[in-house]
């Protein structure tokens, strides 16, 4: 998105050097949900919409009814119009993170990017999460960073990446199969979640690509 210019190499998208394209043209056609999710003081339905007043009410309710935020938010005494505190002080992490989502969804970006959005949740939150994400993510490219090995599984190419070099490449499978660094990540998670060992401080990142437009790395990336 060009808060940080390329320094190394270049990043293309469909084709297209980044640094070539409008910058509020390319910054329309992302969307990006953080670890640490931050909502503004206002209403529940003016943090969907983010100012964008072509976005109406009946798809903020569509996109939160999408990725089920919509069970939590009609708990809250005014529903959308409920009271919003800067940061989101008094809702649960998972309850941030499904309002991020929904805000996601309700701009329709070609390409999402995930950093670390399932990291600070609970293992019941999760399967909300989950579902939101597979939702989110549906007919649009998608870039997603994360530790958590849940989130990444069905991602057309996982890159493997440790101590900043690639180390592996390709599906889930193909890279269980391969009973390396992936691999032994997967079974410190699945079989034992509280160890740590110097395997769990790798970084993977993730490319998603259902029908969304071209989403390539050149040399190096910004």
């Amino acid at each position: 998105m060009r808060f940080y210019d390329v320094q190394k190499g270049r990043v293309l998208l469909d084709g297209v050097d980044v640094r070539d394209w409008e910058l509020r043209s390319l910054r329309e056609n992302f969307a990006v949900v953080l670890q640490d999710i931050f909502l503004f003081a206002g209403t529940v339905e003016s943090n969907i919409r983010l100012g964008r007043e072509d976005i109406s009410e009946e798809r903020i309710r569509w996109a939160a009814s999408e990725v089920r935020a919509d069970t939590f938010i009609r708990r809250l005494p005014h529903e959308y119009q409920s009271e919003v505190r800067e940061r989101g002080a008094g809702l649960s992490v998972g309850q941030k993170q499904l309002i991020s989502f929904a805000r996601a969804l309700a701009f329709d970006p070609a390409l999402l990017i995930l950093d670390e959005a399932t990291s600070s949740i609970d293992t019941e939150t999760e399967q909300y999460i989950q579902q939101a994400i597979a939702r989110v993510m549906r007919n649009r490219t998608s870039v997603i960073v994360a530790h958590r090995l849940s989130t990444i599984q069905r991602a057309d190419k996982i890159i493997v990446l440790h101590h900043g070099e690639i180390r592996e490449q390709g599906s889930h499978q193909d890279l269980l199969a391969l009973h390396g660094l992936y691999w032994r990540l997967y079974k410190l998670q699945y079989s034992d979640p509280f160890a740590v060992t110097a395997e769990a401080e790798a970084e993977e990142q993730f490319v998603y690509r259902p029908r969304g437009p071209s989403f390539s790395f050149g040399e190096g990336m910004g």
